[in-house]
């Protein structure tokens, strides 16, 4: 309350926060990252629970005994993907789906590549419908496998695909299913989910994806399983969940799925982290906080780590279960224990009598049965977005009121108040070019790849290196608009402010985004000031540039996952890395709506660019005002 009713700026309070400033700042900073480690001691998170008790999936037995005819199909499947190396044998599937007595369709998308000189992609789906007997097709439950040529660069789907017919031949004879069955085999891994989800929710066109229109379809789908099975012996089952812009499913699914693989004697993990078992409180939490680092990373980049990660845009619930082949001592699971998981999931859906509602749909994952709530991580955030917020009114005090020293960061007393006269206008205008010049790079970054006749990859990484570069000149351009050096103060505060209010924006859909982005550009953004910025300060800030900090995190994971390599080698690899995720950023915003890309354009550049007008601006009129002083 004392700042409230302070408005002289001379209370206790008000000083007190003026003078030690920074050491809040740093001391807030530090305490949000304790906090983030935290999260991986038991104390601050909890064992996963059912909210759902229509799931009922202790109810469940297991009556899957078609493994047999999995094999058979796989063998089949692997001799008929001998004939079709590069594309997707549709006539099999189509047999095979037909034969089984399913309402079996195929769908046709083209995709108008964005980038480049205007190539087209098309593919083609397949997709039989399992009518359910006890309702009227008014919902729906997907289960899909992406087919993989035998030339793809991405390990085999084979089995998975086998397994899932193997599966429909079994739900066939069963009579109690409540719920459309919708068995989806895409090509062009996430591409064609994409295409088939718009198509089967029909939704406006946007010019890039042509995705065509289904034949038959059936009810409104509640959720999805997506199968990536490498081999027929499994060694273990790994759990994903991260999807578009960092949505992730309903809690009670990921639950589901763990309890059945735990029920079968499936070996099941979480961004391939087993469940902990280490009895050393130390190790358990080291191994905790990896397994949470591990998902904060991945949810980070915004990017699906399965096709499941597009059926979270339209609502529905979905995961990834990726086996991976058996390797060294132990027993695998093998297409029976397989059978019965997915049997237990389907059957246990059936049961749901409306939408997945009660559980979590922000969390994070310590351990594969333990969850961290919304309401125990999200202080680290408003921790980082509480300092910005707090350097900016501070800022703003010393704006308003003169300083009585250097060496005193108090207000002086209001006979002595010098007023500074500030020019809004000027200052909203150099806001106003910064924000439209990102908004006009992000609409026009497709025609840097039109304009040269390089490889896509380098085009559009010489447009952005190019823009970089120029963007360090703009500071006099601005400066023009801002005047004098009051003004770059109040510059400094907006950009402040505009930096903590994404940073809480984001962190409301995506927390893990926001969190690193807060811990990786709030210590230069809190040293900068409005003068007297040391050649370090700007040479630091030079290193925060969007373009620099993607080709870091590219070269240090490149050195992490190559150690074996030089350092002209690892260079060389993370300088052709970045430009093809630079590539990946674009097309993902233009055909999947990844909205990393339009952040990073639309807001983190210009706020950069702000700070490095800030950072590159002298001292002279303080220097009069202490000359005037000293006088």
């Amino acid at each position: 309350m004392g700042l409230l009713t302070d408005p002289t700026g001379h209370g206790r309070p008000t000083q007190f926060i003026v003078k030690y400033h920074n050491i809040i700042c740093v001391t807030v900073y530090l305490v949000s990252l304790v906090w983030f480690g935290l999260l991986a001691h038991n104390s601050f998170n909890a064992a996963t629970y059912f909210s759902e008790n229509a799931l009922l999936p202790g109810l469940v037995k297991g009556e899957f005994d078609l493994d047999g005819e999995a094999k058979v199909m796989l063998g089949e499947l692997e001799l008929e993907a001998q004939r079709f190396q590069e594309s997707m044998p549709v006539s099999w599937l189509t047999a095979k789906m037909t034969r089984l007595s399913l309402d079996t369709y195929t769908h046709n998308f083209t995709l108008n590549y964005p980038l480049g000189k205007g190539t087209k992609f098309t593919g083609k789906n397949v997709y039989g419908i399992l009518r359910a007997p006890r309702s009227a097709s008014t919902e729906a439950v997907v289960v899909t496998v992406p087919y993989r040529p035998p030339t793809s660069v991405h390990p085999t789907t084979a089995p998975g695909l086998a397994l899932m017919l193997a599966l429909a031949q079994f739900f066939r004879r069963q009579k109690y299913w409540a719920k459309d069955i919708i068995f989806l085999v895409t090509e062009h891994e996430q591409l064609g989910v994409q295409a088939w989800l718009e198509a089967y929710h029909d939704t406006p066109p946007t010019g890039v994806l042509e995705h065509g229109s289904l034949l038959g379809r059936g009810g409104a789908i509640q959720a999805a399983l997506n199968l990536e099975l490498h081999a027929s012996r499994v060694g273990y089952i790994d759990v994903k969940l991260s999807g578009l812009n960092g949505q992730l499913p309903n809690l009670d699914l990921v639950n589901l799925v763990h309890r059945m693989c735990s029920k079968e004697g499936v070996r099941h993990t979480f961004n391939n982290k087993e469940k902990n078992m280490d009895k050393d409180p130390m190790k358990a939490w080291l191994s905790s906080l990896n397994t949470l680092t591990s998902m904060v990373l991945t949810q980070a980049t915004s990017t699906p780590d399965g096709n499941h990660g597009l059926f979270h845009r339209f609502g529905i619930e979905a995961v990834t279960l990726e086996g991976f082949e058996k390797t060294g001592k132990g027993s695998p699971a093998t297409m029976y224990q397989l059978g019965r998981v997915l049997e237990g999931l389907l059957r246990s859906l059936n049961n749901l009598l409306e939408r997945f509602h009660q559980s979590f749909f922000f969390y994070l994952l310590p351990d594969t049965d333990r969850y961290v709530s919304i309401g125990i991580y999200m202080p680290c955030m408003e921790l980082l977005a509480g300092a910005l917020f707090l350097k900016a009114f501070t800022l703003w005090l010393l704006l308003k009121y003169t300083p009585q020293s250097d060496t005193t960061l108090l207000c002086v007393p209001a006979d002595n108040v010098k007023e500074q006269e500030l020019n809004i206008v000027y200052v909203g205008i150099a806001m106003f070019l910064a924000h439209v010049s990102g908004l006009m790079l992000l609409s026009g970054s497709p025609w840097f790849t039109y304009l040269t006749s390089l490889p896509t990859e380098d085009s559009l990484f010489l447009g952005f290196l190019i823009v970089s570069i120029l963007s360090m000149f703009v500071p006099p351009i601005l400066h023009c608009f801002i005047g004098r050096e009051r003004n770059l103060v109040l510059l400094n505060i907006l950009a402040l402010l505009e930096l903590a209010t994404l940073l809480v924006a984001v962190s409301l859909t995506n927390f893990s985004l926001a969190f690193i982005t807060g811990v990786l550009y709030l210590p230069p953004v809190l040293w900068i000031h409005s003068s007297n910025n040391r050649w370090w300060k700007k040479l630091i800030w030079l290193l925060y540039h969007p373009l620099v900090v993607l080709g870091g995190v590219v070269l240090v994971n490149s050195m992490l996952k190559f150690p074996e390599l030089s350092g002209l080698e690892v260079l060389s690899r993370a300088l052709s890395a970045t430009k093809h995720a630079l590539v990946l950023a674009c097309v993902d915003h233009l055909v999947y709506g990844n909205v990393v890309f339009a952040i990073g354009l639309v807001f983190m550049l210009p706020i950069w660019l702000l700070i490095w007008t800030v950072c590159l601006s002298t001292d002279t009129e303080v220097s009069e005002t202490k000359k005037e002083k000293t006088d």
